[in-house]
């Protein structure tokens, strides 16, 4: 027999726990679906984010920046240590630690929520009478009808054609995260957030990685200004990328993984490494959903089709995060969850894409929101910019970092800022108050009369502000 709910919500991740969560705070009988399996078989929800994905490649991105620091930093305070080393196995112990209190924690917030949860993957059986019946196939199958169906499937990694993930030497970020030694020579495809951040933990702790990107120009997406800064850090770090290579036949074999591949130059090369990293994009993930029961349209992607309120083709069905259109971020799925429950409760939920911001976790962070400038020169928009380096800024000095700079763009006439560009210690903490003042429609100048705190990294948000009207005080 049915379980009968007002919201169904398949799939647990950020976009999905975070949709029941709210739809449960406004009123409503809520289930959510998640098939996430910890090492028990037990349930893990948190999607890709919490188990393969955000939370478990910062623990290894923390652990190793520590190793690092102790090996090359330390002395610099005074600091000295002998017989440095690294327990790999301890430290992957610590990631599934920090991962297990992740997806506890979920668990405990739909008990105090008191969303309804069931461990299994669900599909789609048919529509009738107004409401939607699905099939939750777990260790027990269960049947569950709702009025409201919210689709938070999330994404899959892409594999390289012809080279499928073993998860032992071809690798997604899920083997990734649980390479069990550090290999002497590791080989990435892809120089994006996942090849970039994977290619920093395992370099600090003693690869020799070598990225290949098929684009020509090094994160097209970032500021062109701010890409090329980062591009020299990694480079003096010892990451070395190589752009606009064309991916031939990939081996993989006991000895390790073997790349053909041509260069820029159009060179035939050969890449010969211990493990490879494949970090080509994700797709969306519509296995098992079962669409085609009642007929929930796709596009040539495999996305769900939405409008911009995330509605599908179908009444009351839902789609959101990365399962369709738009940036697959953790955070974007969670506004959209947020913003869907309310519309189910007749409000207006708002999801701004023009303010959602971005974040690589390398060493230097990388931040950005808005607009970039070739996209305002490319757009034929009159603007003014100003940055501001951290070799000026007092706390960035103490702390011994000082790589990166803030930028601002603005509008020519008005002062509205259009982007702000971060490359740098802590710019992931930093964006947030480009975001809000962004949402608000600030201008650079309100950034630049709003007092900061001294010493602060802060202070270099404030300086970039005032370069934009040609009057920083420190530089």
């Amino acid at each position: 027999m049915s379980k009968n709910f007002d919201v169904v919500v398949i799939g647990g991740g950020p976009g999905g726990y975070i949709a029941a969560i709210r739809a449960a705070q406004l009123g409503f009988n809520v289930a959510c679906i998640d098939e996430w399996k910890n090492g028990k078989g037990g349930p893990a929800p948190g999607g890709t984010c919490t188990n393969v994905g955000c939370i478990p490649s910062k623990a290894l991105l923390q652990s190793s920046e520590h190793f690092e620091h102790a090996g090359k930093h330390f002395a610099d305070h005074g600091i000295g240590l002998s017989n440095l080393s690294m327990d790999v196995a301890k430290m992957l112990g610590r990631k599934d630690t920090v991962v297990k209190q992740n997806n506890d924690g979920i668990l405990y917030l739909f008990k105090k929520n008191k969303v309804s949860f069931f461990h299994g993957r669900g599909s789609f059986v048919k529509a009738a009478d107004g409401a939607y019946e699905i099939k939750v196939a777990g260790a027990a199958e269960e049947s569950l009808t709702a009025k409201h169906v919210i689709v938070a499937t999330g994404s899959n990694p892409r594999a390289l054609p012809g080279a499928a993930f073993d998860e032992e030497n071809i690798l997604s970020n899920d083997g990734a995260l649980r390479i069990p030694s550090v290999p002497k020579k590791l080989g990435l495809i892809g120089a994006g957030v996942i090849g970039l951040e994977m290619g920093s933990v395992w370099r600090r702790l003693g690869s020799e990685v070598v990225v290949l990107e098929a684009l020509p120009t090094f994160l097209g997406a970032v500021d062109e200004q701010i890409a090329k800064e980062a591009a020299k850090a990694f480079n003096k770090q010892g990451l070395k990328i190589e752009l606009g290579v064309k991916i031939g036949e990939v081996k993989s074999g006991k000895k390790g993984v073997t790349v053909a591949y041509a260069n820029a130059k159009g060179e035939a090369q050969t890449l010969e490494v211990d493990k490879l990293i494949v970090s080509i994009g994700r797709v969306p993930n519509t296995i098992g959903l079962n669409p085609e029961a009642v007929g929930l349209k796709l596009d040539e992607r495999g996305a769900i089709v939405v409008d911009d309120d995330c509605k599908t083709n179908l009444p009351n069905v839902w789609a959101i995060g990365d399962v369709v259109r738009g940036p697959m971020l953790a955070h974007k799925a969670e506004e959209e969850g947020v913003a869907v429950a309310e519309r189910i409760a007749g409000q207006h939920g708002h999801v701004n894409f023009n303010t959602i911001p971005w974040v690589i976790y390398t060493s230097p962070e990388i931040a950005w929101v808005g607009q970039t400038e070739q996209q305002l020169k490319a757009a034929g928009r009159a603007y003014k910019a100003g940055t501001f380096p951290f070799t000026a800024n007092g706390r960035a000095r103490a702390l011994g970092d000082t790589t990166g700079m803030v930028k601002f763009l603005a509008d020519a006439k008005t002062d509205e800022i259009l982007g702000v560009h971060i490359v740098g210690p802590m710019a992931s903490g930093a964006i947030s108050e480009a975001v809000v003042a962004m949402e608000f429609k600030a201008s650079a100048e309100d950034i630049a009369r709003i007092c900061h705190a001294h010493p602060s990294l802060s202070e270099a948000t404030k300086e970039a502000a005032l370069a934009v009207d040609k009057r920083t005080l420190n530089f």
